[in-house]
């Protein structure tokens, strides 16, 4: 072991064995989250967090099917353009207040119209909400929305201290309060987060521990070490290339689970100067860089062949991936005919942001490598996953690995992303054409003519391509030996009901 990891494992593990209670439960994460406003939040592993420290209208089951969490149940009216939520009573927020139609009113509104809301896409189609009853929330449309009870069962359904929230107003993501088994003690940004058991939770006996202790650690090997020694619990995404040395160890148990969401490169297209280069302006350059990248290798190369490459939002295999349009072999001298066509100088140089881990570096080398033959220049930029965000926001980037989590219904998986006024449209694509598609999309509650909207998507974004698809992790979860009760889900969250030992 190199002297630097050396000193990294050792100095983590002092750091989480230092001051842990019996009851600590310890999760290594990937990256550090970003806002923990659940208005604001935008990365999957805020989710994590959130899991544990604000509950939701409604959850997914493993099958990934909706079911009642803080909305006990729900019945739309004929026209389907009003959502009626009969709430859970005997719920509190951290800060003692009650959870009820009146707050829940509050939370919405907040979400809808606070400047820097990441809600707002989400609750788009939403008119207004009242409370028609103590625990009865009235939901009011612009337009039918079949995907409205899936939002509430992501970000958009997490509820919170209205009160607290209205007094932090931006800031409330430094000390949220919520409604979850687990209230807020502290954060150490890029170093932990701290959790501790909410006895007034309405389900308190389901949850077995007195804190949980987040600890981001970029570095695979430091966070595989860690739960060999003891000194964490559970660490979620477990490298692929350290999947045999854990099925290996009689220590450690291994889960796994297929995510339902995608990773791939965001291309700077429309987003401050930076969108203005042969990249971002023109269609045939981008084509040029999909087929100068081999998928199939790339996956076994960075990934020991563990992941599933892809083209598509929609992994090969779904019901939701068009058939029409497979993943493209890799065609060099297509590349450089491509790039030829577009009339640009070679070699052209652009820069790929990547997240700071090994596995994400070493994703953006290949990538570098493989782009090098047909003309491009890469550089590489690393940086800590939620400034890669901001970069993003800012338009300070040509293009950018990152990827996204998946949710249950596929409007989440691509309108946030290409949709004009999409939450996560950090490339500032803009199509028509698109728009109109997926605004119908939003309101078909036919499945197979939501599949023929989607597939016309999907042929006007193999031409454009301001994202390519590389590939579909598989979520693995490496916990100590001893801990029960465990379960995988396809979105990758850790539910901790019911886990001990």
């Amino acid at each position: 072991m190199k002297k630097s990891l050396l000193m990294a494992t050792l100095f983590a593990s002092v750091s989480l064995a230092g001051g842990a209670f019996a009851q600590d439960l310890r999760i290594g994460l990937n990256e550090d989250p970003d806002s923990l406003d659940p208005a604001q939040s935008r990365t999957f592993v805020s989710s994590l967090v959130y899991e544990q420290l604000c509950s939701r209208l409604f959850n997914t089951d493993q099958n990934m099917q909706i079911i009642p969490e803080l909305a006990t149940s729900h019945s739309w009216s004929e026209d389907g353009m009003t959502l009626v939520l009969q709430l859970r009573e005997g719920v509190t927020h951290h800060d003692g207040t009650p959870f009820n139609a009146a707050s829940a009113v509050r939370v919405f509104e907040r979400n809808m119209n606070l400047p820097v809301s990441n809600r707002k896409a989400e609750l788009g189609s939403v008119e207004s909400v009242e409370a028609t009853g103590d625990h009865e929330l009235t939901i009011h449309l612009k337009s039918a929305d079949v995907t409205l009870l899936a939002q509430l069962a992501h970000h958009a359904g997490r509820m919170y201290s209205p009160d607290a929230a209205d007094a932090a107003g931006e800031n409330f993501g430094q000390n949220p309060v919520c409604s979850g088994p687990y209230s807020f003690v502290s954060r150490s940004e890029g170093d932990r987060i701290v959790l501790e058991k909410f006895a007034d939770y309405y389900d308190a006996d389901e949850f077995h521990y007195d804190r949980v202790i987040f600890m981001p650690i970029p570095d695979t090997t430091v966070r595989l070490a860690n739960v060999r020694a003891g000194d964490l619990d559970i660490v979620e995404r477990t490298a692929p290339a350290d999947v045999p040395s854990v099925q290996s160890d009689s220590r450690l148990q291994l889960f796994q689970i297929p995510n339902i969401g995608y990773q791939g490169i965001t291309i700077n297209v429309g987003n401050g100067a930076r969108a203005e280069g042969p990249l971002g302006s023109n269609p045939l350059v981008r084509q040029a860089l999909s087929l100068a990248i081999d998928r199939e290798a790339f996956n076994q190369v960075v990934f020991e062949g563990l992941y599933v490459p892809g083209n598509q939002w929609a992994a090969p295999g779904s019901g939701w991936y068009d058939e029409r349009f497979p993943v493209p072999a890799r065609d060099v001298d297509r590349a450089r005919a491509l790039l030829a066509e577009a009339g640009v100088e070679l070699p052209l140089r652009v820069e790929l942001q990547t997240g700071n881990s090994p596995v994400a570096m070493q994703a953006g080398q290949v990538i570098q490598a493989m782009a090098s033959e047909a003309g491009f220049e890469i550089s590489l930029r690393a940086t800590e996953f939620a400034t890669l965000l901001s970069e993003n926001v800012a338009g300070n980037f040509d293009m950018s690995l990152q990827g996204w989590s998946g949710r249950i219904d596929p409007d989440a998986n691509i309108h946030p992303f290409v949709h004009t006024t999409g939450s996560n449209n950090d490339e500032h694509y803009a199509n028509a054409e698109i728009d109109q598609i997926l605004d119908q999309a939003r309101q078909e509650p036919d499945p197979a003519v939501r599949k023929e909207l989607y597939d016309r998507t999907t042929e006007i974004l193999q031409n454009d391509l301001p994202l390519l698809y590389l590939y579909h992790i598989q979520y693995f979860f490496t916990l100590r030996d001893g801990i029960e009760g465990f379960a995988p889900y396809a979105d990758g969250i850790i539910r901790l009901r019911g886990v001990q030992g």
